[in-house]
């Protein structure tokens, strides 16, 4: 288990949520930022492509947060998120702190402060292992697909934009 007196103050918050959930793997301190998919994997390395990343989105209607989590290689479609959850706007880093409870650049999938709509991109699925921010740019932690899905009990929606299959090659640090 990750010593927890190393661990940022946010970061810890998640590990105890993800210790109540017994979630099996500890948080990983990355030595240099995670901020960026692509930095998250060379960190860890592993393929951008497995790193669960989190777009956040203010709804018009009602002002909630509305987070996507999507691979590391592929951009969301906002008009497919607006589809199924409502005109939308960009969510700042104020509105992001402010709803979720994390720092843009290590949003965390759990423990958000205020009710969040959450979506998950069904191309997730495809890949056995996950690694997703862990309440801070430099914490991160592994999850399945399906655990991902548990935890967060977020909608399985097509929401990445359709474009040429790119290889996904492996980042090394």
């Amino acid at each position: 288990m990750t010593n927890h007196q190393l661990l940022p103050e946010s970061a810890q918050r998640v590990a105890d949520l993800l210790h109540s959930m017994q979630h099996p793997h500890p948080i990983v301190l990355l030595p240099e930022t995670g901020k960026t998919s692509a930095e998250a994997a060379a960190g860890l390395g592993c393929r951008v492509a497995e790193i669960a990343k989190a777009i956040v989105f203010r709804r018009l209607s009602d002002n909630a947060a509305v987070m996507v989590m999507a691979s590391g290689i592929n951009r969301v479609d906002e008009q497919k998120v607006a589809a199924i959850v409502g005109p939308l706007a960009k969510a700042d880093a104020k509105f992001v702190k402010q709803k979720i409870g994390y720092a843009i650049g290590g949003v965390c999938p759990i423990g958000h402060v205020e009710k969040t709509v959450m979506l998950i991109d069904r191309d997730l699925m495809q890949y056995a292992s996950l690694w997703a921010a862990a309440g801070h740019p430099h914490a991160v932690f592994q999850l399945s697909p399906d655990q991902l899905l548990a935890m967060t009990g977020a909608t399985l929606a097509d929401i990445a934009q359709n474009f040429e299959p790119q290889q996904d090659v492996k980042v090394l640090a």
